[in-house]
């Protein structure tokens, strides 16, 4: 990683000339980035099924938003063949990432675990039904032309790499892992990317420091809120996106929304919710991505269309004997 003076926003000048900025704390730059040479990507979350994904996409061309990727949160099992094929062909015409959820998690099931102070196990796979039902979802989306699968459990990431290196589910499949499974620290994400993630989303409550230890860990892309749903956690960090980038880069950001009811599992009963809030939520990367182009040296982005990931590294897949 390289070391070199961080650039400071607008605004840091005016507190230099009073004497108010004190010490240089800014972390270290990243110095990595994606194969192309871009420092980041920009994906819209939450788009529930093609209804919200003509929603982003007609937004991102009046607000002139280049988006990467778009991601759905309700699960797989939430969409009908006939939806999933259509979000496949739409985001492929518009090239861009479409990455579905393979649910269910404990969130979802029987268990009270999910309620309790001090024993949550949030999105995880209880049992080898919830695992076994997560690799049934992958399996369907991959036979629909998905290439992209969200999960939030480490069991069911390392069961689908293990698939993906056998040649059961195709190579070029890319594996990410929940903000509900997010590593707070480098030693996890280091494992994540170890079982197999290629990009990882983050807590979104990391100061810029403590993204930059985790950058230094581990080969794997960051995903990053710079605007988080309120059920984890509400923040709104446009102004610090510059160093948010710098720091974590490789880094998809991505645009969550505030103030906005859940909408898991989408459907009918919340469609009005789902489209407006598809429509905020770019808005939401334009006015982050104002932010970005007001500072006097902006980090680049990956092209349009730009998928690949860095190389990362893996345990090693276990003997046959």
């Amino acid at each position: 990683m390289t070391h070199a003076p961080p650039f400071r926003t607008p605004g840091h000048a005016a507190l230099d000339a009073l004497d108010l900025l004190g010490a240089d704390t800014a972390p270290p730059r990243s110095g990595a980035a994606f194969p192309d040479g871009g420092t980041w990507r920009l994906e819209i979350p939450s788009v529930e099924g093609p209804e919200a994904l003509a929603e982003v996409l007609e937004s991102a061309r009046t607000l002139d938003v280049p988006i990467h990727r778009v991601s759905q949160g309700s699960g797989v099992g939430m969409l009908t063949d006939a939806e999933i094929t259509e979000m496949v062909r739409v985001s492929g015409e518009h090239n861009i990432e479409l990455c579905l959820f393979a649910r269910p998690g404990a969130n979802w099931d029987i268990g009270a675990a999910r309620d309790s102070a001090a024993g949550s196990i949030g999105a995880r796979s209880r049992g080898a039904n919830g695992l076994a039902a997560g690799v049934a979802e992958a399996e369907r989306a991959v036979g629909l032309g998905v290439r992209s699968l969200l999960v939030a459990d480490d069991g069911l990431l390392w069961t689908l790499h293990t698939l993906r290196g056998r040649g059961d589910l195709p190579a070029e499949l890319q594996l990410k892992i929940s903000v509900m499974a997010a590593p707070a620290n480098p030693a996890a994400l280091r494992v994540q990317e170890y079982l197999g993630a290629d990009t990882v989303n983050v807590p979104s409550d990391l100061t810029l420091h403590q993204l930059a230890e985790l950058r230094a860990a581990s080969r794997a892309t960051l995903d990053f809120y710079v605007e988080a749903p309120d059920n984890i956690g509400g923040f709104v960090r446009h102004h610090e996106i510059v160093g948010i980038i710098e720091a974590a880069a490789p880094v998809y950001i991505k645009f969550g929304l505030r103030n906005a009811p859940d909408i898991y599992p989408s459907g009918e009963q919340v469609r009005n919710v789902a489209l407006t809030s598809a429509r905020e939520r770019v808005r939401r990367a334009r006015l982050g991505l104002d932010v970005l182009g007001r500072h006097p040296a902006a980090p680049e982005s990956s092209p349009a269309g730009a998928r690949e990931q860095p190389a990362t590294r893996r345990f090693r897949e276990p003997s046959s004997d």
